[in-house]
């Protein structure tokens, strides 16, 4: 005899999973947790196989499949947030294909709220040199070609300095890169919207304001994924009804634990315990 199928106040218990090539999704999981408070979540950063960006479709598909598998088996996840631009943008149908009773959010270039909110019309995209170079995005570019004159900067090692905590490199690269795509401002022929189109570039975010100035509207996309995380689980009835005393995000990493535990109490202000993680 089949098991009966989970009933949706069992599966309002079981946790989100959130996945991204390292410590960059920690930006969404910031807008998950804010959105929605009442939920447990469990993060891996596939720190031991970064950076994605730099790597080909087949690794990038193979490294979420592996991950997806991982969260559903050991850990029951109710829904999967693809926490990166790149596996997003490489293998987000597949996951989908393969896992069609699962909710899954991708992530992507804020590239339509740019385009609605420009008023010079001019956008300057950071993002890493798979998400630029995808099917996906140059579908969704070409959808709004004719909204806004958008300035692609692919931003080559920026994710991995930023991972590696290395302020230094950090800096270069966005004084580098922003040179690249400007000149910034309200003027006419001015950039005067960024789309930070990679989840590691907000944690550089002051120093890409120091270079661009005050004017320049900011555009990530961890808000409208939390949103539509909750579309999601409210449609099956999936949200969880109160606050569980069991810890609230699980923390696990390919890479070394203790770069993602200072990384967690940089950027997330928590002292917390990350699990060393062993993902075939």
């Amino acid at each position: 005899m089949m098991a009966d199928a989970p009933q949706p106040q069992a599966r309002s218990r079981d946790p989100i999973g959130v996945f991204d090539s390292g410590v960059g999704g920690l930006s969404v999981l910031q807008a998950l947790r804010a959105e929605l408070p009442d939920e447990r979540f469990v993060y891996v950063a596939d720190s031991g196989h970064a950076p994605y960006g730099e790597r080909d479709d087949i690794h990038v598909v193979a490294r979420s499949q592996a991950i997806t598998r991982y969260l559903v088996v050991q850990h029951r996840i109710k829904a999967l947030v693809v926490a990166c631009n790149t596996a997003t943008a490489a293998a987000i149908l597949q996951l989908r294909q393969e896992f069609p009773d699962l909710p899954i959010v991708g992530i992507e270039p804020a590239l339509k709220p740019a385009a609605a909110q420009s008023h010079t019309r001019r956008i300057g995209v950071l993002a890493t040199r798979g998400t630029l170079n995808s099917e996906k995005f140059r579908v969704l570019l070409a959808s709004l070609q004719d909204q806004a004159d958008f300035v692609l900067q692919a931003c080559d090692g920026l994710a991995d300095a930023i991972e590696q905590n290395d302020a230094i490199k950090t800096e270069a690269l966005c004084v580098y890169f922003t040179r690249a795509s400007g000149p910034f401002g309200i003027e006419q022929n001015c950039v005067d919207t960024l789309v930070l189109g990679c989840t590691h570039y907000p944690f550089a975010a002051d120093i890409l304001r120091a270079q661009v100035g005050e004017s320049v509207i900011f555009l990530e996309g961890g808000a409208p994924v939390a949103r539509q995380t909750r579309r999601l689980l409210a449609a099956r009835s999936w949200l969880a009804t109160e606050h569980t005393l069991a810890p609230a995000v699980v923390f696990g990493t390919t890479g070394d634990p203790s770069k993602m535990q200072a990384a967690i109490a940089r950027w997330l202000h928590e002292d917390c315990e990350v699990q060393s993680l062993n993902i075939e």
